[in-house]
C-alpha cells in the first residue's frame, strides 16, 4: 500500500503558488485495508476515504471506462492491481498528472513538468475527449493560469468534442459551477475566448456568444465590438477583485445588445430591458444562485441609468434607489456599483477613467436611508384617521418619499463643488 499526492496540490506546489487542498491516491491497497487504519469512506461512486486525523481526501487508485455520454457517463474499476500510471492516464492534462510520494519524490509518467516549463494545457490521452467537462475544465484553466496556452492538438479535440455534440450532454450544475471558478480567476476573458476558439460558447453560453460582431459607438466604446467589451469589462472585474455576483452581472449586462436589429447599429436603444429576459433565462438555465441573478437582472436592467448618476435629479434618483431595491437591500450596493463600474472601465483606454457616479450613489442612498420612515408613518396615520386603508397607506408612502427626495436633494446640494466626470453612458 503507497500513497501519493496527486493533481492541483502538486502542480501548485511545482508553479510556486499556495497549495489549498490536498488530494491523494492509495496503491495496492482494498477499501477493507483502508477502513481497517481507521480511514472513514465519502465516495459514491468509486472508494474515497477520509484520513482520520487531516481528513484529507484519499482516492483508492482507479481506472475508468465510457459507457454513456455526459459527465456522468463512466463505470470505474478499482482494485488493488490498478498502478499509479493507470490512474494518473485517466486525469485530463499532464499538469494535473503528477504525483509525489510520502517522501517528496516526483512520478511523472506523462511529462507534466514539461508542459509546466513550456506553459502549456495539453491532454493526456485520446481519453480526454469522453469528459465534456474538460472542455470547461481548460477553458477555466485558461483564466487562471494566464502565461499558459492550449496545445493546438488538445484545442483540436476540444473541437471534435463540440462536432460530435458530446459538449451538449453537459449538466446544468457542473457548467455552473466550472463557470463560476472561471469567473474568479485572474483573467476570465481567457476563459471565454478558449470557449470561444473551439466553438463551446456557443452551445453552452449562446446569447453571450452573440454579441461579437455586434458593434457600438466609437465614441463611447472604441473598442466597438460588444464581445470584446465584455472581455475587457470582466477582466477590469477581476482587478478590481469583485465578488462573483459582479462578475456575473457584467457578464450578462450587455445581452440586449445582440438582439438589436442590425439596421439600427451601432446604438442600441432600449438593450437595457431586453437584457433582462435573456439574463434571466440564462441564470435558469445554468441554475445560477438567486443572488448571482438578482444583481445580474437590476444590473442588466439599470446600468445605464446608473452611469447617469451624476445627471439624475433627486426624485429620479430615489425612484432609480428604489428599482434597485437599495433602501430596503442596501448590501447589494457594493456589488451593483462593482459591476458597472467594471462595465465603464471596460472600454479601450478608459480603463483608468474616474467612476464619480458611485460616491453619487453611495451619498444618496445614505440620505434617503436617514429619515426617520417611522417617525413619518406615525405622523400621517394620525392624520389620516379618518381615511380608509388604501388612501392612509398612500398618504404614508407619498410622505416618505418627498422626505427621501428631500434628503437626497440637500445632499446633492451640500456637494455641489464635485465635477462630473465620463460616467460611459453606452446608449
Amino acid at each position: 500500500m503507497k500513497c501519493y499526492r496527486v493533481g492541483g496540490a502538486v502542480r501548485d506546489a511545482l508553479l510556486g503558488l499556495p497549495v489549498k487542498d490536498v488530494d491523494w491516491v492509495v496503491v495496492g491497497a482494498t477499501p477493507e485495508q483502508m477502513a481497517a487504519r481507521g480511514f472513514r469512506p465519502v465516495g459514491k461512486d468509486f472508494p474515497v476515504f477520509l484520513h482520520p486525523e487531516t481528513h484529507e481526501e484519499y482516492a483508492l487508485a482507479r481506472t475508468e471506462r465510457k459507457t454513456a455520454r455526459g459527465y456522468h457517463g463512466f463505470s470505474f474499476h478499482c482494485d488493488p492491481s490498478v498502478t499509479l500510471a493507470q490512474d494518473l492516464g485517466r486525469r485530463d492534462l499532464t499538469i494535473n498528472a503528477i504525483a509525489q510520494d510520502e517522501d517528496g519524490r516526483i512520478v511523472d509518467p506523462y511529462d507534466g513538468r514539461k508542459d509546466i516549463a513550456a506553459r502549456q494545457l495539453r491532454h493526456v490521452s485520446e481519453a480526454f475527449v469522453e469528459d465534456p467537462v474538460r472542455i470547461l475544465r481548460i477553458a477555466r484553466f485558461a483564466a487562471r493560469f494566464t502565461d499558459f496556452t492550449i496545445a493546438p492538438p488538445t484545442l483540436a479535440l476540444m473541437r471534435e468534442m463540440v462536432a460530435s455534440g458530446e459538449v451538449d450532454a453537459l449538466v446544468p450544475e457542473r457548467v455552473w459551477q466550472e463557470l463560476a471558478r472561471g469567473l474568479m480567476s485572474a483573467r476570465p476573458s481567457r476563459m471565454l475566448l478558449a470557449l470561444r476558439a473551439c466553438g463551446a460558447l456557443a452551445r453552452i453560453l449562446p446569447e453571450v456568444d452573440a454579441l461579437w460582431g455586434v458593434p457600438q459607438p466609437i465614441a463611447h466604446h472604441p473598442e466597438v465590438d460588444t464581445g470584446v467589451h465584455l472581455l475587457l469589462a470582466l477582466d477590469a472585474a477581476a482587478d478590481a477583485n469583485a465578488s462573483l455576483e459582479s462578475r456575473f452581472a457584467v457578464l450578462v449586462h450587455d445581452l440586449g445588445k445582440a438582439s438589436t436589429p442590425p439596421d439600427e447599429w451601432p446604438r442600441h436603444i432600449g438593450h437595457e430591458a431586453r437584457s433582462v429576459p435573456l439574463a434571466l433565462a440564462l441564470a435558469e438555465r445554468l441554475r445560477v444562485p438567486a443572488a448571482c441573478r438578482d444583481i445580474g437582472v437590476a444590473v442588466a436592467r439599470e446600468h445605464a441609468n446608473v452611469h447617469r448618476a451624476l445627471e439624475l435629479r433627486a426624485s429620479t434618483l430615489v425612484s432609480l434607489l428604489e428599482r434597485l431595491d437599495l433602501i430596503r437591500r442596501p448590501e447589494r450596493l457594493d456589488a451593483i456599483l462593482a459591476a458597472c463600474e467594471a462595465d465603464a472601465h471596460g472600454r479601450t483606454g478608459r480603463e483608468k477613467t474616474p467612476y464619480p457616479q458611485s460616491q453619487r450613489l453611495r451619498d444618496a442612498l445614505d440620505a434617503a436611508r436617514e429619515i426617520d420612515a417611522g417617525a413619518i408613518a406615525r405622523s400621517q396615520a394620525e392624520r389620516a384617521a379618518h381615511d380608509d386603508a388604501r388612501q392612509r397607506n398612500e398618504r404614508i408612502a407619498r410622505a416618505i418619499r418627498e422626505a427621501r427626495i428631500a434628503s437626497v436633494r440637500a445632499r446633492i446640494d451640500a456637494s455641489r463643488s464635485e465635477q462630473p466626470g465620463d460616467g460611459g453612458n453606452d446608449q
